[in-house]
């Protein structure tokens, strides 16, 4: 199938659920669709895209742009996930190249951002996070692309469900509060408040409700045992890093989310224990504090390549 063909399909696409479609705007769709057989088979895919992802473009206003730069963006969106069908086979979303660089909302290296949604509820970035935002008329979607979220949806009078999609499942919720993050290899949902429903992408018909004070990670065809939700799991938000008896491996690696640039842990000390509160906001004042309780020393090749080795 032509290129031409299939963003001339997400284009149609885009502009019908942009919010000012009119009676004009579909006469002229459906005589595209008509003018030839390659035009339906696109469409074909579009309809398929929608069923799969329940992906569509969202409002300029949410994208911060022009209308007409934001509707180009929304294009290329829908293009770059057409051309990833090809012999009946969908990619997951994360390996669609230029995925994450396209979304709606980015948050960067050591960057968090609080966004109030249309419908009033609260969506609270970590740092390294990509993802769109779409509330139309019969559902409330996000679609997670990489980092972490917390989202607290609010009451809806028109009952829409809000659903978080990541590649490998999505999460199914009405008025909650949860967390949501995308692992290399799974997704970890935490839940705050209420209750919601977890289902994994190739068996939607396995549901897995949580609730408040539960954690569950599922991947594309399994989900984990519940576990108990760890105090302070989103302290992110406050900008703290609170563990309690994590490895030290773990630790650091952790804490090298929140600041540019490589930061090691010598193998002789990773199996270290450590507890504790910090500060995720100067990650200098973390790393210099761990002399203090452990055995360690913190060593700057420079401001972007640092190690923690044995004192």
């Amino acid at each position: 199938m032509e290129l031409k063909t299939l963003e001339a399909a997400a284009t149609w696409y885009v502009q019908l659920n942009d919010g000012t479609a009119d009676v004009a705007r579909t006469h002229a769709w459906r005589q595209w669709l008509e003018a030839s057989p390659a035009h339906t088979a696109a469409w074909a895919r579009v309809e398929k895209l929608q069923q799969q992802w329940a992906l569509m473009p969202a409002q300029a206003a949410l994208n911060g742009l022009g209308a007409a730069q934001a509707q180009r963006r929304d294009v290329l969106k829908v293009l770059g996930l057409l051309l990833t069908l090809g012999g009946g086979s969908w990619l997951a979303v994360d390996q669609v190249p230029g995925r994450a660089l396209l979304a709606q909302q980015r948050t960067a290296t050591g960057e968090r951002r609080s966004l109030q949604l249309e419908d009033g509820s609260q969506l609270e970035l970590n740092v390294d996070t990509a993802l769109d935002v779409r509330l139309d008329q019969k559902l409330r979607t996000i679609r997670l692309y990489s980092g972490e979220m917390l989202l607290k949806a609010t009451h809806d009078p028109r009952q829409r469900p809000f659903i978080v999609h990541t590649d490998d499942g999505s999460i199914h919720a009405r008025e909650a509060e949860f967390s949501v993050r995308k692992l290399p290899r799974q997704t970890r949902v935490g839940v705050l408040q209420a209750a919601v429903e977890v289902r994994p992408q190739h068996h939607l018909e396995r549901l897995l409700p949580l609730h408040a004070g539960q954690q569950a990670s599922f991947d594309g065809d399994h989900i984990s045992p519940t576990e108990r939700l760890p105090a302070d799991s989103t302290a992110w938000q406050h900008g703290m890093l609170s563990v309690n008896d994590w490895r030290l491996a773990d630790f650091i690696e952790e804490l090298g989310r929140y600041r540019p640039g490589v930061l090691r842990c010598a193998a002789s000390i990773r199996s270290l224990s450590i507890s504790g509160a910090f500060r995720i906001d100067d990650t200098d004042i973390a790393l210099a504090n761990l002399d203090q309780t452990l055995p360690v020393r913190v060593r700057y090749l420079s401001r972007y390549w640092v190690s923690v080795e044995p004192a």
